[in-house]
């Protein structure tokens, strides 16, 4: 039924992507190409067209090629778990991660170079980050609930057991209460993805669960154990090579 009108699960997936980040206001979207590679150990995983089995080096060229285009101060990722495990999004931070630390190296892909870009250090990297304190509540509630968090989703495929589980150092928190009813619109794009956001909460509870955006500082290293309220703090101009 979700795919009456499209020819394909890939198209409808651009569409929802391109109609959440028309909510978000977006200035561009740039897709690399890839073919979903499903959640681990699916046979989807196998599919040569797929970002699982595509080398991560050619990976990295092409955002390598984004930054320095884009010349972004600030850039962010997954974190090592890609959030869920999916293994697109742990390819996506592998991949940027060297992206981030190659594109301001005239040695790293050097044909770019012949095609007209230059060199480009971007100042800051972040790892998304979200509560795992609320993560670990709902583990516990579904149970009482009758449902399994080792098994959620509409596949059955994500356990949340192994996602509560990981360690994440929260070093910014953005509030973006503003804009959460911009970011609820987004979400409720990916509806093939059973992604709703949080709009089952009521919305005074959701304003305040939902008030800020959490993230990792990668780059530089946070050595204070300060917590930043803006990502661009600090920033001095436009990043040069």
């Amino acid at each position: 039924q979700l795919l009456a009108g499209y020819d394909s699960l890939a198209v409808l997936r651009t569409r929802e992507l391109e109609c959440a980040a028309g909510h978000l206001g977006l200035a561009g979207l740039h897709l690399l190409g890839y073919r979903d590679s499903g959640m681990e150990n699916s046979p989807h995983n196998a599919h040569p067209d797929s970002l699982f089995q595509a080398p991560l080096e050619e990976v990295a060229a092409r955002i390598v090629t984004l930054i320095r285009q884009i010349r972004p101060q600030v850039v962010i990722t997954f974190d090592p778990s890609g959030g869920t495990f999916h293994p697109d999004h742990v390819r996506m931070h592998q991949a940027t991660v060297l992206a981030f630390h190659a594109a301001g190296d005239p040695a790293r892909f050097p044909w770019q170079l012949d095609e007209g870009l230059v060199p480009y250090c971007p100042q800051k990297l972040y790892y998304t980050a979200f509560p795992r304190e609320l993560v670990k509540f709902v583990v516990k509630l579904m149970p009482l609930l009758g449902q399994d968090p080792a098994a959620v989703g509409r596949n059955r495929d994500m356990d949340l057991k192994r996602i509560a589980a990981v360690d994440q150092v929260v070093t910014a928190k953005i509030r973006i209460t503003p804009y959460l009813e911009a970011s609820q619109r987004a979400a409720r794009c990916h509806a093939s993805q059973a992604i709703g956001g949080q709009h089952g909460f009521p919305a005074f509870v959701r304003r305040w669960l939902f008030r800020f955006d959490t993230f990792t500082r990668a780059v530089p290293v946070v050595e204070d154990g300060r917590l930043e309220y803006d990502l661009f703090a600090g920033i001095e101009g436009e990043s040069k090579p």
